[in-house]
């Protein structure tokens, strides 16, 4: 297993489109990195870069200490998991696990110990004499990470790899995922669109928006506080809820939908921001049943412990996340208040959090 680090690593193609901007960020040895973000923010384009399936523009790569930005991808002792699983219709399960130690030459009893040990991890030993059609896919997808295991590489890549998934078997293999991360203790980068893939799986999360990296954290960081409204907006399920404010004077925020008084802390964080716009931030689980606002509610899910209260205060639309069943239908109004230690607030024109 190895540590990487990257530096300042630039992706530009020929027509002069940059996919990639000074990317950089050093990864421990064993760690478990999820990058995520929207289609097209450049997550899959780093990620092979390091693979060297695609070619570094500018900056470096350093895998176990060894400089790897010109190395040829075979070079690199990396194994890769695709969106696709890959896998040979017409060889058995064994065999496709098999195959690239098969291409090295390697020792026959050595091959099926490689490949047996790797059976047992991921539950596939049953399986070996069949071939990927007969397979469920979530099976399919193992044999693709069992694939690499026999490889024993320095680092492991994931792109989408569960996105081919439904959303049962998404959770069952996030979690297989984690348990075999614990039991090899190895080196994991993986791509995905999905925040909750990201926030279950990671050690730390990179957040990734038009080429550019927003934050790199653990999941709690981001979840709590997040660098910029991009990440606030993208971390947290439902996203959060925002509204933009005026700062009056020093005590007060304030919108055509609320009066937001400041506590002596939030004063003291705003004091600069006095006659300036800054955004509010509240994220749904924060707005609370009780108190002095009214959420005129338009929509309400019931959805067991807990209830998404969608509606309006004043004009600004807002989701509330109520950890109880309620019976609510269009038109009632429920009071709630803003959890006042959970509140965000970011500049309005930075985009970046205040702090």
């Amino acid at each position: 297993m190895a540590d990487l680090k990257i530096k300042d690593m630039n992706k530009v193609y020929p027509n002069g489109v940059q996919a990639v901007f000074d990317f950089s960020m050093e990864i421990e040895d064993g760690e478990f990195i999820v990058l995520v973000g929207p289609s097209g923010c450049g997550k899959s384009t780093t990620l092979r870069m390091i693979a060297g399936l695609e070619e570094i523009s500018s900056g470096t790569l350093e895998i176990g200490g060894q400089d790897m930005t010109n190395e040829a991808a075979k070079d690199r002792d990396i194994a890769m998991v695709f969106q696709n699983y890959a896998l040979y219709g017409h060889k058995t399960i064994y065999e496709n696990m098999a195959f690239s130690l098969d291409l090295r030459g390697e020792d026959p009893d050595v091959i099926y110990e490689k490949v047996m040990d790797a059976a047992r991890i991921l539950d596939l030993t049953s399986q070996l004499n069949k071939k990927p059609k007969q397979l469920s896919g979530g099976q399919r997808q193992r044999v693709a990470v069992g694939r690499t295991i026999v490889r024993n590489p320095k680092v492991f890549l994931f792109d989408e790899p569960l996105s081919n998934l439904d959303a049962k078997l998404r959770g069952s293999m996030r979690r297989e995922l984690k348990v075999l991360h614990n039991r090899l203790k190895a080196t994991m980068i993986y791509v995905t669109h999905d925040q909750i893939e990201a926030l279950t799986l990671a050690d730390r999360i990179v957040v990734m928006a038009d080429g550019r990296v927003q934050q790199i954290g653990k999941p709690i960081e981001l979840y709590d506080k997040p660098a910029n409204l991009f990440v606030a907006s993208f971390i947290g399920l439902p996203p959060m809820n925002f509204i933009k404010t005026r700062m009056v004077d020093s005590k007060t925020l304030r919108s055509k939908s609320i009066t937001w008084s400041l506590d002596e802390r939030e004063q003291e964080l705003l004091k600069s921001y006095i006659g300036k716009v800054v955004t509010l931030g509240v994220r749904p689980e924060d707005v609370r049943e009780g108190g002095n606002m009214d959420l005129v509610v338009q929509i309400n899910e019931n959805l067991g412990p807990y209830s998404l209260v969608h509606g309006v205060i004043g004009k600004k639309h807002m989701v509330a996340k109520i950890p109880k069943w309620l019976e609510l239908k269009e038109g009632d109004t429920l009071k709630v208040s803003f959890a006042r230690d959970k509140v965000h607030y970011f500049d309005a024109e930075t985009t970046c959090a205040i702090r």
